[in-house]
């Protein structure tokens, strides 16, 4: 069955982060994801406290912007929360958003060179081997954690950040499973898909190769507006159908057709404008969640 889960968005302040962690709790959900968006809210400082806060719940981040960290120290936060709170963390990687990376003069020239030297060095680390690598961007000599997460059965998964035909090869190629933003439509992943297992077949891969998928979602009234105005503030089109508004059936069934299409995981999105946070993981849980049950 295809997880469900709901993104916990930066927009909302941290300090609104535990409640929306307990109700998720105590409201059945799989899982809550979360952004490491600039500038707002700390990826792995927000997973931690999630993770603390409840006893299994299921916590995401996607994504973790490469540019912005080491190689290292990036495995060595994964690897803490892998240990501290087993099978519980999904961490994702990503290029980030250009703009925000020039701000912050970590841009770089080959975005797609350094997210692969990032993902083979986070994953031959959390296998527990020792790393020296002389890459263009990652540079490591002789480096290996001294607290490796468990690998029995398998090391924890690295889930990469994608969306044009390049990164998507490139996810299946070197990373354990693969992230698609709410601009995903049904079709879109299904390409996804296809795109993920050309790069799966050049490495000569046959491991599962996770997919998730956000997906805007927006119910009660109004919910048609919102929609329509959160797709607008994103650049997208509606005629392209991404996302979703209504009430839990309709919500439900476009879940199943996201996970017909190839999805793992689908992440319920709310809009920007939705001053809820708490309600919106209820709704997922109680209300989405039993439909795609039955």
């Amino acid at each position: 069955m295809t997880a469900l889960g709901a993104v916990f968005r930066p927009q909302s302040p941290p300090e609104k982060l535990r409640s929306v962690v307990r109700t998720a709790e105590e409201a059945g959900l799989e899982e809550l994801w979360l952004w490491e968006d600039c500038f707002l809210e700390s990826g792995i400082a927000s997973a931690s406290a999630a993770l603390a806060w409840s006893e299994r719940l299921r916590v995401g981040v996607g994504l973790l912007p490469v540019p912005l960290r080491n190689a290292a120290l990036t495995t060595m936060e994964a690897a803490t929360l892998h240990r501290l709170f087993p099978g519980r963390a999904r961490l994702g990687v990503g290029h980030g958003v250009q703009d925000w990376m020039g701000q912050v003069g970590a841009r770089a020239e080959s975005p797609m060179t350094l997210l692969r030297e990032h993902l083979v060095a986070m994953r031959a680390l959390l296998r527990g081997e020792r790393v020296t690598v002389d890459g263009r961007y990652v540079k490591l000599d002789g480096v290996a954690l001294d607290w490796p997460p468990a690998t029995d059965p398998a090391p924890p998964a690295v889930l990469s950040g994608a969306r044009g035909p390049r990164s998507l090869r490139l996810s299946g190629e070197v990373a354990d499973g693969t992230v698609l933003d709410a601009s995903t439509t049904v079709e879109g992943v299904r390409a996804a898909r296809a795109l993920i297992d050309e790069g799966r077949t050049r490495a000569g891969r046959t491991e599962p190769h996770s997919v998730t998928v956000y997906v805007l979602a927006a119910t009660g009234p109004g919910a048609g507006r919102r929609l329509a105005a959160e797709l607008d503030r994103e650049g997208l089109a509606p005629g392209a159908a991404p996302g979703v508004a209504g009430n839990a059936g309709d919500v439900a069934a476009a879940v199943r057709r996201y996970a017909d299409a190839g999805a793992d995981t689908v992440v319920l999105q709310s809009t920007a404008d939705d001053e809820d946070p708490d309600a919106f993981v209820r709704f997922t849980a109680q209300e989405v969640r039993p439909l795609l049950q039955s």
